[in-house]
């Protein structure tokens, strides 16, 4: 048996950079908290950057790095602060703590290039082992390279330094070949040259690119790897971008969902989450929005002009036109809408139905149960194949405290019906139309309001005629 290769055996480091303050987006928010497909940038690159397994993973914050902290925390990451934005060399340099003692090769990546697939990195930290390289820099040739860095090479192909568009004179500008920020260096001589570099540039910063030419001058192995594609490794750095890097994604994610079965009957006009999930034979409409954690089933009909965020959706669930859902789950073979809305943790129970202009806050509505036009159902708990009628209440509020309104199986609820909670109604009671309830009802009981209709005629005519008389006088 052959021995193994130490050098493709070598643990795997990763630092991810998300300290710069990104001031070509105009906003008081840091750059990699701004999202793309309802993450933020940074929550992207650490995803991406995780499913490399690597034994450790350094993210390195400074412009408000409490909230791009709080906002992307993940396991096994650790954050790093760079204390000033003193350049992209001392932000590597402020991941040398959590570093420390390690032997291996370091892939440092940008936070701000959410396109950039697992896949393309593993490529490029196999090629840099391939060829037993001490540093290696992922190139690409973009239809505009103005304002990256340049690379520049001998005669033979080989990579000899880096020049920042802002230091680079007219000719190395011509050079269309830039750098992506994405380097695999080999740890024992990426923090001895970090402590090297010196801010002698255009912007008084220490440049990470320097470490390039470092080691071009140590006579060690140095590669420039091209990128598979230029899209895939472009930043953001400005509100444009982020706009075009949305349309990319969306048409990433709505290729990804077809291939696996999903219909689109609008495909340009649907939205999708990062975090959402689809099912195969599910057909989705026009001008719809899955957002958020969604999860939906497969064999699902829905209509369009749908807010889907952070449901989840069983098979077979038919959502009718116009539907907000958000927080809630919908089981199998339950339906929703036209122009209903379910929010807060509400509940519907397989085979259950919500109809015309229906709003479920904080509730569970039972199997087969049925309220299909014109209710207001909150904090309420609905056994199952009850009916509830149009243009019911439940009054879960006193002003100060919310309470809650339970209805047993099979209650028939008239339409108009006030339901004033705390409140029981047990099964099989029957509640007439136009009743307000105020107290518990039994099992099996029938519960109404005695009123008294009275019928005043000529009342029309000689309301008119004393309207009349009022205008003359």
């Amino acid at each position: 048996m052959a021995e193994p290769d130490q050098h493709q055996a070598r643990p795997l480091g990763i630092v991810i950079l998300a300290a710069g303050k990104g001031t070509r987006m105009r906003s008081e928010r840091a750059k990699v908290l701004h999202h793309l497909a309802g993450q933020p940038l940074l929550t992207r690159v650490i995803q991406t950057s995780q499913r490399l397994h690597p034994s450790r993973l350094v993210v390195v914050v400074g412009h408000q790095a409490a909230a791009v902290q709080a906002a992307c925390q993940a396991d096994g990451v650790v954050f790093a602060l760079q204390k000033e934005q003193r350049g992209t060399g001392d932000a590597v340099r402020a991941a040398q703590a959590p570093l420390v003692g390690f032997r291996g090769d370091v892939l440092i990546v940008s936070g701000d290039v959410p396109l950039l697939t697992t896949q393309t990195l593993a490529r490029f930290v196999a090629d840099h082992r391939a060829h037993q390289a001490t540093l290696s820099v992922l190139t690409a040739r973009p239809a505009d390279p103005a304002q990256y860095g340049r690379v520049m090479r001998r005669a033979d192909g080989q990579v000899v330094r880096i020049v920042e568009a802002r230091d680079a004179s007219a000719r190395e500008r011509g050079v269309r070949e830039i750098n992506t920020g994405i380097y695999c260096v080999a740890a024992d001589f990426l923090f001895s040259a970090l402590d090297r570099l010196q801010p002698t540039n255009a912007q008084g910063e220490y440049y990470l690119t320097d470490i390039v030419a470092a080691a071009v001058r140590a006579g060690l192995p140095t590669r420039a790897v091209p990128a598979p594609n230029c899209h895939e490794v472009e930043g953001v750095n400005s509100r444009q971008e982020l706009a075009r890097m949305e349309t990319t994604r969306q048409e990433q994610l709505r290729r990804q969902w077809m291939d696996a079965g999903v219909t689109f009957e609008d495909a340009q006009t649907v939205y999708l989450s990062e975090e959402a999930t689809i099912g195969p034979d599910t057909v989705v409409g026009p001008n719809t929005h899955i957002k958020g954690k969604t999860a939906i089933g497969s064999h699902c009909r829905i209509d369009g002009n749908a807010y889907i965020e952070n449901c989840t959706i069983g098979d077979n669930v038919r959502i009718y036109f116009s539907v907000v859902l958000s927080d809630s789950q919908l089981g199998d073979d339950s339906s929703a809408g036209p122009f209903s809305h379910m929010r807060g943790g509400a509940v519907l129970a397989p085979q259950a139905e919500i109809g015309n202009f229906v709003e479920v806050k904080k509730s569970t509505i039972g199997e087969r149960t049925k309220a299909k036009h014109l209710a207001y159902i909150g904090d309420a708990e609905i056994g199952r194949e009850a009916n509830i009628g149009a243009g019911t209440i439940t009054c879960n509020y006193d002003g100060f405290r919310k309470h809650r309104t339970r209805i047993g199986d099979r209650v028939q609820v008239g339409s108009d019906t006030t339901l004033v909670a705390p409140l029981t109604v047990h099964d099989d009671a029957y509640i007439a139309t136009a009743t307000t309830v105020r107290q518990d009802v039994p099992a099996g009981a029938l519960v109404f309001n005695r009123r008294q209709e009275e019928i005043r005629e000529g009342w029309t005519a000689a309301k008119r005629d004393k309207e009349r008389n009022k205008k003359v006088d």
